[in-house]
């Protein structure tokens, strides 16, 4: 079963998606550290996954490292009356990949 609802797994995978994102990390002094990111959903983990490149060195992997959480929001709306937006919070296991761009991955 997935962390995700049916409507958000249709728009997490659509075609017609964004794919910009904010996380939103806290620091060790409790700073909220917030940053535009790109996405991606991966259904073997049923999570939305962050990468990039040297991610590891990055202050939001850090924050999520230590802390296991963020909150991510979709450059996007679900609607605008009711005025909606996309997004969640949850775990976000910090994971370095040594064969490749290492991750973000929250559910």
């Amino acid at each position: 079963m997935s962390a995700f609802a049916e409507h958000e797994l249709a728009y997490l995978t659509g075609d017609e998606r964004p794919r910009l994102a904010r996380i939103a990390t806290v620091g060790k002094d409790g700073t909220p550290h917030v940053v535009p990111v790109g996405w991606r959903y991966n259904p073997d983990h049923d999570a939305i996954e962050v990468r990039g490149i040297e991610l590891e060195r990055t202050k939001k992997f850090r924050d999520a490292r230590r802390s296991g959480r963020a909150a991510i929001v979709m450059d996007d709306l679900a609607s605008v009356d009711p005025w909606r937006r996309r997004g969640g919070r949850g775990r976000a296991p910090a994971d370095p990949d040594p064969a490749g761009p290492s991750r973000l991955l929250g559910a």
